[in-house]
């Protein structure tokens, strides 16, 4: 079976194979570095469901120590407890077993890679457990450590009776719980390595955990060296989206050749913090310190204050550089000037629960008028649904949503192709009552015999019913937390580090006199201007904003204030009355960028958001059309 995977992998990829090949046939084997070297880390998943061409990628031609996944998504959490309910011996990312280790474990023991993944989910033990069986059907001895103690579902009683409101909305603690989850740190990751660990399964960590535990490990850092610790956090942030920091999502994605084989993101980590970030070799991509600083600023809030278990991270003074690889000689770029203050006393905690049913349904509407149709379809099938519902003696929906796409209807007011001939026409409910949804799934194949012409669609039945599914965050001290280490037949439990007893504000912002700005009669869009990137955090989006030339950065600090982007994006946010602050600006002089913090934005985000975007991935796009006026000729004078 594992011949198989590994054939239809190269079989899709044969770039990948004859790389395979060429770099076997070198007889070398890259083994751990000896302390004092650099280390390299290579990221070859961002979430569940990233290429299985990466890791073979990295394995073969990366010429890396350590091999890291990153898996899971707040929302991956409640489907993989989900799934623990059903087997027991599920509810971790099956495909981290199976699909990728499996067939690579001969190759990764014989060049002395470690791993590093989450792939564990709700149930570490079990997939501890699968990748044994694995190897032993390979032949293949490795050592596998678990960590666990992030999940406190045996604690939810307890914690119920505590007074924890969410950190957002400020709601109350709710009555039932899907999953809950606290995001550990690098402490036990370092401590599995330490232990002789090949192979290290977590739960849920923060993302960066698993660069930041094998720099720890390696370097030995001391844990209150808050300065590296921030640089090797940094390490993991920009490598923790796999892709996105070698040019996937790229603003100028004109510019990236390769898709098909991207290059995934290796860091060769210096002992004094330093990186290089590149890819591998014979790969596609883009490496630059444009695409580096995308992915700076994708989903943090406050640079100053990056929140992280083990380290609280400034990282408004980044400096980004052009370099080599020193090891493949790619293009790469040269990180340093992250800083760090000590952490706090709490873990995050996350946890996630069912509130209602929805479904989304979608149908193509062609010819003249098609927007105005669509809108008009959606109009009568919720109102005729409505009616039933007050017929039947249910209530009505909780929430209803609309959108036109290929009609711009994500821009809002500044759609510009309001009336093409054909569209998709979008509509999504929620309801308190699985039936609810399903007497409006059923009433939308009628359209397409008794209300718009041109109405169709690619089939496929009746909308799926799924629960909505909403997060609760909360702070939880750290010495509540049993978190341990297992290998074999020896657990370590490990202590969180000492750390400050008060939450201490972040570096304050650099007073800046703006000063006079030269004007002119030219006019520059954002995107002609800038680089943007934006995500999210539960239902707020984030909009980093990196400027092509420094010399750009005085005129969009003066264009783009916070009154301006909570008016450009007025149609996204919840408080529509404009009465309320939403939006907050942070400064990276670092890198010539801006951070723009959209509050109450994403519909409910994730999985409870009903849009066409419920991670505002969209959002830095909309950006680059937002027009700043009355400058000089800002890229001749660059030129």
């Amino acid at each position: 079976m594992l011949s198989v995977v590994r054939s239809r992998i190269f079989g899709l990829f044969p770039r990948l194979s004859v790389a395979c090949s060429e770099y076997r046939s070198t007889k070398r084997c890259h083994s751990v570095n000896s302390a004092g070297d650099t280390l390299r880390v290579g990221c070859a998943s961002g979430f569940w469901g990233d290429t299985a061409a990466a890791a073979p990628q990295l394995v073969y031609q990366g010429k890396i120590d350590f091999l890291v996944f990153d898996y899971l998504a707040e929302i991956t959490m409640s489907i993989l407890a989900k799934a623990k309910q059903k087997s027991p011996d599920m509810g971790y990312a099956t495909d981290f077993v199976h699909v990728t280790m499996g067939p690579l474990l001969n190759e990764i023991k014989k060049k002395g890679i470690r791993v590093v993944s989450n792939a564990g989910g709700v149930n570490p033990h079990a997939c501890s457990l699968a990748l044994q069986e694995v190897a032993k059907k390979a032949g293949v001895d490795i050592k596998v450590a678990v960590v666990t103690g992030d999940d406190l579902m045996p604690q939810q009683k307890d914690i119920s009776q505590q007074v924890f409101t969410d950190m957002e909305s400020g709601r109350k603690f709710p009555d039932e719980l899907a999953s809950m989850n606290a995001y550990l740190g690098a402490t036990p990751i370092s401590a599995a390595l330490d232990m002789g660990a090949d192979i290290v399964v977590t739960g849920r960590c923060v993302d960066s955990a698993v660069v930041l535990g094998p720099l720890i490990h390696q370097f030995k850092w001391d844990m209150s060296d808050y300065n590296r610790l921030a640089m090797g956090s940094l390490a993991g942030h920009l490598v923790e989206c796999g892709a996105q920091a070698t040019g996937g999502t790229f603003t100028d994605w004109n510019l990236v050749e390769g898709w098909d084989n991207i290059g995934f993101p290796i860091v060769d980590c210096s002992p004094d913090g330093s990186f290089i970030l590149s890819k591998a070799p014979k790969t596609g991509g883009l490496v630059s310190t444009a695409t580096v600083a995308e992915q700076l600023v994708y989903e943090i809030g406050n640079p100053r204050k990056y929140l992280l278990p083990d380290v609280t991270c400034d990282f408004s003074n980044v400096s980004l550089t052009a370099a080599k690889d020193p090891t493949t000689q790619e293009e790469g770029v040269l990180v340093t000037g992250a800083k760090g203050t000590p952490p706090s006393p709490n873990y995050k905690v996350t946890a996630t629960f069912a509130d209602g049913h929805k479904m989304t349904f979608m149908c193509v509407i062609g010819g003249p008028h098609a927007a105005e149709k669509g809108r008009k379809t959606a109009e009568n099938i919720l109102k005729r649904a409505r009616r039933m519902l007050q017929f039947l003696g249910m209530k009505d929906f909780s929430r209803t949503h609309v959108q036109m796409l290929g009609a711009e209807s994500m821009y809002g007011p500044h759609a510009r192709c309001t009336d093409t001939r054909e569209v998709v026409v979008l509509i999504s409910a929620e309801h308190p009552e699985q039936n609810g949804v399903g007497l409006l799934a059923r009433e939308l194949a009628p359209a397409g015999t008794g209300m718009a012409p041109g109405t169709t669609g690619p089939g496929g039945g009746r909308p799926k019913i799924s629960p909505v599914l909403k997060l609760f965050s909360f702070l939880y001290p750290k010495d509540k937390l049993n978190v341990e280490v297992h290998m074999g037949s020896v657990t370590e439990k490990v202590e969180p580090p000492m750390v400050q007893t008060e939450d201490l504000p972040p570096s304050p912002e650099p007073t800046e006199k703006e000063g006079n700005l030269e004007t002119g009669t030219h006019s520059f869009t954002v995107g002609q201007l800038a680089y943007t990137r934006s995500g999210d955090k539960a239902n707020s989006a984030n909009i980093g904003v990196i400027a092509r030339h420094p010399s750009y950065l005085p005129y969009l600090k003066h264009a783009l204030t916070e009154e301006a982007i909570q008016d450009y994006f007025q149609h996204v946010f919840e408080d529509t009355n404009g009465s309320q602050k939403l939006v907050t600006r942070y400064n990276l002089p670092g890198i010539h960028g801006l951070n723009f913090v959209l509050q109450k934005s994403l519909g409910g985000g994730g999985v409870a958001s009903m849009r066409a975007d419920p991670q505002g991935k969209c959002y830095g796009q909309m950006l680059l059309d937002f027009e700043i006026r009355n400058v000089p000729d800002l890229p001749a004078r660059v030129n």
